[in-house]
């Protein structure tokens, strides 16, 4: 633990990314393999579950520290961290552990799961006595499951590559699916032999930048590959030794979720991953994503939402064929290979084909007319569209000049300002997370709720108006008078039943403080239902080579 905690405070205290991999080298190199393992599995994110609410824990902090819940609540807002605050106001230890980081996880934290109250509290504090400062913080962090700290996924894996001076895409695809922080799993990252792809063991997802320059200028129109930027739910079908597997992004294995998909997967050659989106689409249409999450976090589907929103993979790349890695072919080349698999499964099963496609490609000769394309993106369920090299291999994470996401504008409204909450973390003293609405038969009704956007001085001005103009105050949320007008921007909106104003918007942001308007000039909920796609969502013709036109 000791070990740990002096390699979070080196991570935690520089900016430099050659100084954070130097870290995690030593680290790796003297650290033993069980609390390698683990702080692996922390570093990228996969934390052990909350083990204790927050709430309790403030409590059992607070009855340690001898103070009263408000006096705790008072240095709560002035520092902005659970974990920290417990960690200042606790007494000084009463010992020192020398257990480590491994052997903290195992036997003290992942237990706490089966106790009940009062033998948490007690293993709780008992840890606390023996941990200094330092380490207190990071067993709060992992206790409340809110542990991070200012490293990404390819920093570590470029520091597992040089301590095992191995290839980074080897161990990259070693941290996919499914593994145990132990021992075994870490010797195993770090073997030079790279033939140990697991049966069901995904390879690590390419990812865009988003565009920052015209599109004209990558260059040539045919040596770029135009797709639509789906608004699903990114994942890779593997089909390995007769069995089918289904991971997110997210590296979640979602096989049972989708069933119709699993299925359909029967009928596919053995040694193949698929690169798609799952899509919710039923007569042939498309459907806005809002119905996927009927799905997610299911982990079985009853027969109703299976008919109600059947879904299909659109594929758009093909990463193994007939068990050989196709990552480093060109993107042309990938592409015929899955065009032709999906043709002939077309040809031999056409009922099958219905749930595994081919994402269309957006054909346009010039980018003029790709551009016309991309302006009616949002009529055909897309964000934008995904421009790729066609000479580029597949790569790992988010690698910059290959793919490209080509996004339209963001839709906006101009919405009041009516109640607020304080933040979190470093803004736990300000008023930051904000609810809005329009106007609706002389009354505002609540559109969205959002906290990001505005820069640190506007957040400051903000803060001080919401002060001043409190209306009321229902538990940590106040109400205040409706008076400040704001630009909200967001990326798409459908209809609600669970909403009181019958629609639901996809990631709100602020864009800005209206400064210009007053509240009687914000838009009305007649003005955002106008932006509602039509009930009828549009179907990709699959069929047709002419390139979409604009509005």
């Amino acid at each position: 633990m000791k070990t740990f905690t002096t390699l979070y405070a080196q991570l935690d205290g520089t900016t430099k990314t050659s100084d954070k991999v130097r870290a995690l080298v030593e680290y790796f190199a003297t650290a033993d393999p069980a609390d390698a393992a683990w702080a692996i599995a922390l570093l990228i994110g996969r934390k052990p579950r909350q083990a204790v609410a927050s709430p309790r824990l403030r409590e059992w902090a607070a009855a340690e520290s001898g103070i009263s819940d408000w006096l705790f609540q008072e240095s709560y807002d002035a520092v902005g961290d659970v974990a920290e605050t417990i960690a200042l106001l606790l007494p000084r230890p009463e010992r020192s552990s020398d257990l480590t980081l491994s052997r903290w996880i195992e036997e003290r934290l992942l237990p706490l799961a089966k106790l009940d109250d009062d033998q948490k509290r007690l293993a709780v504090v008992d840890a606390w006595r023996q941990l200094d400062h330092e380490q207190r913080f990071l067993w709060n962090k992992l206790l409340s499951g809110g542990f991070r700290v200012g490293v990404s996924r390819q920093l570590v894996i470029r520091a597992l590559a040089a301590h095992g001076n191995i290839e980074p895409a080897a161990v990259a695809h070693r941290l996919m699916g499914d593994w145990t922080p132990t021992p075994a799993f870490f010797q195993s990252l770090l073997v030079r032999d790279e033939t140990d792809t697991s049966s069901s063991r995904p390879y690590p997802f390419f990812l865009a930048h988003a565009i920052d320059q015209p599109p004209a200028a990558l260059g040539p129109r045919d040596a770029w590959q135009a797709e639509w930027k789906w608004d699903g739910i990114r994942c890779q079908l593997i089909r390995r030794q007769g069995q089918t597997y289904l991971w997110t992004r997210g590296e979640e294995l979602v096989t049972e979720r989708y069933p119709e998909l699993v299925s359909a997967a029967e009928c596919l050659p053995d040694g193949l991953v698929l690169d798609g989106e799952i899509l919710p689409i039923k007569n042939g249409q498309v459907g806005p994503f809002s119905q996927l999450q009927r799905r997610i976090g299911r982990k079985s589907v009853p027969k109703s939402i299976l008919s109600e929103i059947p879904v299909v993979l659109f594929a758009y790349d093909l990463l193994e064929a007939s068990g050989q890695d196709m990552r480093l072919d060109p993107l042309a080349l990938r592409r015929g290979k899955l065009e032709r698999l999906v043709k002939e499964l077309g040809a031999r099963h056409p009922a099958v084909a219905e749930r595994i496609r081919l994402s269309p490609v957006v054909e346009a000769e010039t980018w003029e007319q790709l551009q016309a394309a991309w302006r009616g993106s949002r009529a055909q369920q897309a964000e934008g569209l995904m421009l790729k090299d066609r000479g580029k291999a597949y790569g790992v994470g988010r690698e910059r000049g290959a793919w490209w996401k080509w996004k339209v504008a963001p839709l906006t409204i101009d919405a009041v300002l009516t109640a607020a909450r304080r933040g979190s973390g470093k803004r736990a003293s300000l008023y930051t997370d904000y609810t809005f609405g329009v106007w609706h038969n002389g009354a505002l009704v609540t559109i969205a709720q959002a906290y990001s956007g505005l820069t640190d001085q506007e957040i400051r001005q903000v803060d001080a108006f919401i002060r001043r103009n409190m209306v009321e105050k229902f538990g940590p949320v106040r109400t205040v008078k409706p008076e400040l007008v704001f630009e909200l921007a967001f990326e798409g909106l459908n209809r609600s039943s669970r909403h009181r104003s019958g629609v639901a918007v996809r990631f709100p942001r602020i864009v800005r403080i209206r400064t210009d308007k007053q509240a009687h000039d914000a838009d009305s909920l007649e003005t955002l239902k106008a932006l509602l796609p039509p009930i009828e969502a549009h179907t990709p013709d699959r069929a047709s080579k002419k390139p979409a036109t604009s509005d």
